[in-house]
């Protein structure tokens, strides 16, 4: 049995609002062709709040690739240990009793990962295994869940930790005026999220039981980076948004491989890469809007915070009080490839219930 444990959540201290975000553009690019055309795919974009690690007038600054990448591993250490702490505390371990940390992040680089850091000083053995995930974007966030599941199959008894950690801030490229572009800087936010996955039945929370990957043939170069002297610029192409029409179907797949009714699922947990992505899973599942609640207030209060979505939604699963007993439900990341990496699971009863059963019967 592998279960996945409520994960922590963190978001930096600095807040930009939506108003705030259509002003700067305002100010920025008044005589931007396009300018009416970005400000209303801005303005659709359902987010209402992010939050940003460094304030808002030094992030439209760029003082280069070297020097945002080094805030990057800066923010990155004094960020992680505490949102680590709660997840190891939700799940009711140690860091030393943690056998893979799978690290994400699609916003900065480091070699080696932040893996060993972590492991140098958090409290980690030198015998724990390392995956770093760096180039999965958004969909990041199901892999490291799945790859995490997958090693605790393999060895079972097992704890794996999944760590994501985007600065999608420190990817802003004041040189780049397509719209799509500025687009991007109104949609993405930085967050930290950590979940644990135990190897045994000690927990309470989703047990995963089916995972799987989907990549939309010739479509790798619909969202990606050209990686230039400046860092990162973000490419996002127009047909991205109509993109569920061929990914819902690898959902329902994967449901009905597990023997569930993709429609009547107990609980979906997806990433939030906009409202239209939403919208068009609701009609595409046959499912009604309120499924993916947890998933849009993600993106109203945070933006997209690329691999951490999943995760701070499926947080506010936890903290809505769960799911029923043998509720069965999906989580699912989307991102470069065009990607879908997807997990079946089902909700566990709360170990005093297992008990108070055990002891009835």
């Amino acid at each position: 049995m592998v279960v996945l444990c409520k994960p922590a959540t963190y978001v930096p201290e600095h807040v930009i609002t939506m108003e705030d975000t259509l002003a700067i553009a305002r100010r920025l690019h008044p005589d931007h062709p396009d300018l009416k055309l970005a400000l209303r795919l801005i303005a659709n974009t359902g987010v209402r709040t992010r939050h940003l690690v460094r304030p808002i007038e030094e992030t439209l600054r760029h003082p280069g690739f070297e020097a945002r990448n080094r805030t990057f591993t800066t923010e990155a250490r004094r960020r992680i240990p505490a949102v680590v702490e709660r997840a190891l505390g939700h799940a009711g371990l140690r860091a030393d009793q943690i056998d893979l940390i799978v690290f994400v992040s699609c916003t900065g680089f480091s070699m080696p990962s932040p893996t060993a850091w972590m492991i140098n000083t958090m409290g980690f053995g030198p015998t724990t295994r390392q995956l770093p995930i760096a180039q999965l974007g958004c969909a990041a966030g199901g892999a490291a869940l799945n790859r995490a599941h997958d090693f605790c199959t393999a060895h079972p008894g097992t704890n794996a930790l999944v760590v994501a950690c985007e600065f999608c801030s420190l990817c802003y490229q004041p040189t780049d005026l397509n719209v799509g572009q500025l687009l991007s800087n109104g949609l993405f936010g930085d967050a930290l999220a950590a979940a644990v996955l135990r190897g045994d039945d000690a927990a309470t929370g989703m047990r995963l039981e089916r995972n799987g990957s989907y990549l939309i043939p010739h479509t790798e170069d619909w969202i990606c980076y050209a990686v230039r002297a400046t860092g990162f610029h973000f490419q996002l192409d127009k047909r991205v948004p109509k993109t569920m029409k061929d990914l819902a179907p690898a959902l329902q797949d994967l449901a009905r491989q597990h023997h569930q009714d993709p429609a009547g699922l107990d609980f979906y947990i997806v990433h939030a890469g906009g409202p239209r992505i939403l919208d068009d899973l609701s009609r595409f599942l046959d499912v009604p809007p309120l499924a993916f609640r947890h998933s849009r207030a993600t993106l109203t209060e945070h933006g997209n915070i690329a691999s951490a979505v999943v995760l701070d939604a499926l947080r506010r699963q936890f903290d809505e009080g769960g799911v029923p007993a043998g509720g069965a439900g999906m989580v699912a990341g989307f991102g470069p490839g065009i990607t879908a990496e997807m997990t079946m699971g089902t909700w566990l009863p709360t170990p005093s219930a297992r008990r108070r059963s055990t002891r009835t019967t």
